[in-house]
């Protein structure tokens, strides 16, 4: 490709899913624009001009572009990774720039418009009923079969998406759906079983290139939370041509005639459907990261060459590597310290940190509430995936011990829907932890140390937690942060081999609780709560309510 074109891109969003095009734009020596409603967004610096609009308000949007139009020329609208693409038509449209219409972005936005698309060209994709807030609710179980998935229709990253199981959950559901949609409407649509995918798509003069497909690993029922994707896919090609068929036909029925795609798909039992089409590339890391990783193409400087009127060039994939992405999560509570950032940013190769020291974090109903990402790339997909999963654990988000949100998460009734980090399965195992006090106070010399009771056959739990950890490999990993010992016996170590003089407090029950629920941060929650508030276990309404 041409590295010096003199054209001029207005790019919607300044965030990280947006900085990639940022960059190669000023790569390929064009003047770049960005638009964001945040101005102290991350790549607001990189662009030759910065207007602070909200991306919702289109006639500001398309005054700004009309502006730097007459003063320095443009070329095209682009964006990758938000809502806002049909807002990139609509200032495409109005300026008379390269771009599919208005009214088609919107169908490629709109998931109930989308819905009736697919429909209306017999595609597969899912039974809905389309909501407007204030409508009754009963009409959904007349026309559909539980479970059902509720959506705000014009929102991403799975804000207020969940599944039904029963018709109590669905007032509760249909509120919290109400509140992600910026034009009070909301789609039940019927469950689809099955792996899901994502796939991204180049589209010139109606010519469709894929340009991806990748296996998106999701979790947390009744929610869709993405703990990470890989690329490329390992399903049969059989199932990827149908996969593949069934996108290019999305898109085709939605009129992109020219720009960019992103498809979610589900392959059930009876076939791929259509989850969601959308006139974008994706975001999640994969158009401006695991893709380029995986196929030696940067799908991202073709996305921007169509939108300014070129031909996206070479699109044909020179490597063939694994990228995986992997997501580390948090339990409810407040950062205090973060660990191992900086390990994690030698070993792999790119690491996100989205939150920081102070952040009130939460267990992710959607995938914005996600604290970071990481990617590794190998030419084994063995390799990049278990270094992916791998530094994501070394990556530890220690929470403030003052939060009683995080008490209320490990010991009260909080949030029961979040599964427990692990479960215990070896009847010793079970029968010991029956039997074990909540906690043993040991004179010693140590007064501001801490062991904690380890069961009796802790190797034989294969249980993981949502990152991936063993009970072992957990425990291991709370002694490293915490700095306390586990315990055979009382006055016994098992760290590294060694007697310890004696511990203030040999935690037993109440250690576990908090483990077993939160896995790592809630195992060192419970030491630091113990060690900063040494009162704290002598009040017998602490771990069982007042």
């Amino acid at each position: 490709m041409s590295r010096r074109e003199n054209k001029s891109v207005f790019i919607l969003g300044a965030s990280v899913m947006q900085i990639p095009a940022i960059k190669i734009a000023k790569e390929l020596g064009w003047n770049v624009i960005v638009a964001d409603g945040n101005s102290r967004a991350e790549g607001a610096h990189l662009a030759d001009f910065f207007e602070h609009i909200d991306l919702k308000d289109r006639e500001g949007l398309t005054e700004a572009a009309a502006k730097h139009r007459e003063e320095e020329g443009l070329d095209g609208v682009f964006t990758a990774g938000t809502d806002f693409s049909a807002n990139v038509a609509w200032v495409a449209e109005k300026l008379e720039l390269p771009g599919i219409r208005y009214e088609v972005a919107l169908d490629a936005s709109d998931k109930s418009r989308m819905r009736r698309v697919f429909q209306d060209h017999s595609l597969p994709s899912p039974e809905f009923l389309s909501v407007v807030e204030g409508d009754e609710l009963a009409p959904v179980f007349e026309s559909l079969d539980l479970p059902v998935v509720i959506k705000p229709v014009d929102n991403m990253g799975a804000r207020g998406v969940r599944r039904i199981d029963a018709k109590e959950e669905l007032v509760a559901a249909a509120a919290e759906a109400f509140g992600y949609s910026r034009c009070s409407r909301i789609i039940v649509e019927e469950y689809i079983d099955g792996p899901e995918f994502s796939l991204d798509a180049l589209v010139y003069r109606n010519q469709i290139f894929l340009c991806g497909l990748a296996d998106r690993h999701i979790y947390f029922p009744p929610f869709f939370v993405e703990m990470g994707h890989t690329m490329p896919t390992v399903v049969d090609q059989m199932a990827q041509d149908e996969i593949i068929d069934v996108f290019f036909r999305g898109i085709k029925a939605l009129g992109i005639h020219t720009g960019a795609a992103k498809g979610d798909i589900k392959l059930s039992p009876q076939g791929p459907v259509i989850g969601e089409i959308a006139a974008r590339l994706s975001g999640g890391y994969m158009s401006g990261w695991t893709y380029p990783y995986s196929s030696g193409v940067r799908v991202t400087e073709g996305a921007l060459r169509i939108a300014v009127g070129l031909p996206p060039g070479p699109l044909t994939p020179v490597k063939r590597h694994t990228a995986a992405e992997r997501a580390f999560i948090s339990i409810p509570g407040v950062v205090g310290q973060i660990y191992g950032d900086e390990t994690a940013r030698q070993a792999a190769d790119e690491v996100f940190l989205r939150v920081s020291p102070g952040d009130t974090v939460r267990f992710p109903t959607n995938n914005v509430q996600k604290c970071g990402n990481v990617i590794a790339v190998d030419p084994l997909r063995s390799r990049a995936v278990n270094l992916a999963e791998s530094v994501r654990r070394s990556v530890f988000l220690r929470l403030d011990p003052a939060c009683d949100e995080t008490y209320q998460f490990l010991y009260g009734d909080s949030e029961t829907w979040i599964p427990p980090a692990f479960s215990i399965s070896n009847r010793l195992n079970i029968e010991y932890l029956e039997n074990m006090p909540e906690y043993i106070s040991v004179e010693g010399d140590q007064q501001s140390s801490v062991g904690i009771l380890a069961l009796p056959a802790l190797e034989s739990e294969n249980a993981r937690d949502w990152h991936g950890f063993t009970v072992a490999e957990g425990l291991c990993a709370v002694c490293k942060f915490a700095g306390c010992s586990l315990e055979s016996e009382i006055g016994t170590s098992r760290a590294a081999g060694a007697r310890v003089p004696g511990h203030r407090i040999v935690l037993g029950r109440v250690f576990w609780t908090g483990f077993l629920k939160g896995g790592v941060q809630g195992g060192v929650w419970v030491v630091d709560r113990v060690l900063r508030y040494p009162g704290f276990l002598e009040k017998s309404d602490v771990f069982h309510g007042s």
